[in-house]
């Protein structure tokens, strides 16, 4: 895109067994939410988006350079093909839409597949106050990082995202687990899964990652998902182990036992990797392995606000969009890097991880925004050409 045209766009912007009335009004919560446009977010940065690996660089410069701005370095964009190229196109429009992000500079090279201008005017389209330039257009690197800091603090400037009194009803909940161990298995999954039933009572929506489970024990699966998995299937019978050890441990349990995070809900929509659920989806299941940092993207992408992450492992990284809540019933991680983990499942009720969820909605950091660490990348299935 010419930088004539960047300058003239403007700032646009049941519990799973409860009563029937309950169901019924979880559900109309849901579709309000919607209706407003899921804008409501949890946090107000705005989000420098690199549109290919070529500009990550210079767009983490420019998210330095200003408070309040976060970015998304990756891999992806360049000489990417077919279902890959569509993938990652779709991952970043979604990233920049995302309800927690105030605004978007997209930034990209000039020769990439992934088109800057392309992911532009489709924010522009949502309405998402929207910014875009490349290297090659404004005339290199300096001045990508010059114009592209002008840009971040009109964006800066401009309306905020609201981000007060937020309650369970107004989340959509990511959920993750990274790992089959026992500890995780027996105590850390089932809290979050009574959790995640608590959200869909209160009328918010709950999205998960892991289709490991679902590949290992297809016909289970089939009973709770009310989705066609034949594609799912196939994909995961052609294609590489994306998550190995989960993939391994995945045979060891059972469906039910492998799936305790996910809550009795059963799942209402199947998500390709970068959609988002239907507006009366309660519990969706999104096309992603459990490997944290591709799983956590998808989530995003998905609309989740907020990550809730069972790691065994004490994997610390978080997301630069949604603040990711760390939970943990593993002994040996708790002990070493307990600092890292933002609830105890040894210890905690299912009101204690609600509580902690719902304050982090509100604005108090989680452990991995306080360490400042976080971590992005988008799936793929090929190599680049």
């Amino acid at each position: 895109m010419s930088e004539s045209q960047s300058e003239r766009r403007s700032r646009s912007r049941d519990e799973s067994e409860s009563a029937r009335e309950g169901e019924t009004e979880a559900h109309t919560a849901r579709e309000t939410a919607a209706d407003e446009g899921n804008r409501r977010g949890i946090r107000d940065n705005v989000l420098i988006l690199p549109s290919v690996v070529c500009s990550h660089t210079v767009a983490e410069q420019i998210a330095d350079a200003v408070e309040g701005c976060v970015a998304t370095p990756h891999d992806n964009g360049c000489g990417q093909i077919g279902r890959d190229n569509d993938l990652t196109e779709r991952t970043l429009i979604a990233m920049g839409a995302h309800p927690n992000v105030a605004g978007t500079v997209v930034v990209g090279l000039g020769c990439e597949h992934v088109q800057s201008d392309t992911v532009a005017d489709a924010l522009e389209d949502r309405g998402v106050p929207v910014r875009e330039l490349s290297i090659q257009g404004v005339g290199g690197t300096e001045a990508c990082i010059e114009r592209g800091i002008e840009a971040a603090e009109e964006l800066r400037a401009g309306e905020s995202v609201e981000t007060s009194d937020i309650n369970l009803a107004d989340l959509t909940i990511g959920i993750v687990s990274t790992d089959l161990e026992d500890p995780t298995v027996e105590t850390a999954d089932p809290l979050v899964g009574e959790f995640a039933d608590r959200v869909l009572a209160a009328g918010g929506r709950v999205v998960v990652a892991g289709t490991e489970r679902v590949s290992a024990h297809p016909e289970d699966a089939r009973e709770r998902i009310d989705a066609d998995l034949d594609e799912l299937l196939a994909a995961a019978r052609s294609g590489p182990a994306r998550a190995p050890r989960v993939r391994r441990q995945v045979g060891e349990r059972s469906f039910e036992a492998a799936t305790r995070a996910w809550g009795d809900a059963p799942v209402d929509e199947l998500l390709e990797y970068g959609e988002s659920p239907r507006a009366d989806a309660g519990l969706a299941l999104v096309d992603s392995s459990s490997r944290f940092e591709e799983a956590a993207t998808a989530l995003v992408a998905a609309g989740a606000h907020l990550i809730v992450h069972v790691t065994g492992d004490g994997i610390p990284t978080g997301h630069p969009i949604a603040p990711v809540v760390k939970v943990s019933a593993t002994e040996r991680t708790l002990e070493a890097v307990g600092a890292d983990i933002d609830v105890d499942a040894r210890t905690a009720s299912v009101d204690d991880l609600a509580e902690y969820v719902q304050s982090v909605g509100n604005g108090t950091p989680c452990r991995a925004e306080v360490h400042g660490v976080t971590s992005f990348a988008i799936e793929r299935a090929g190599p680049s050409m």
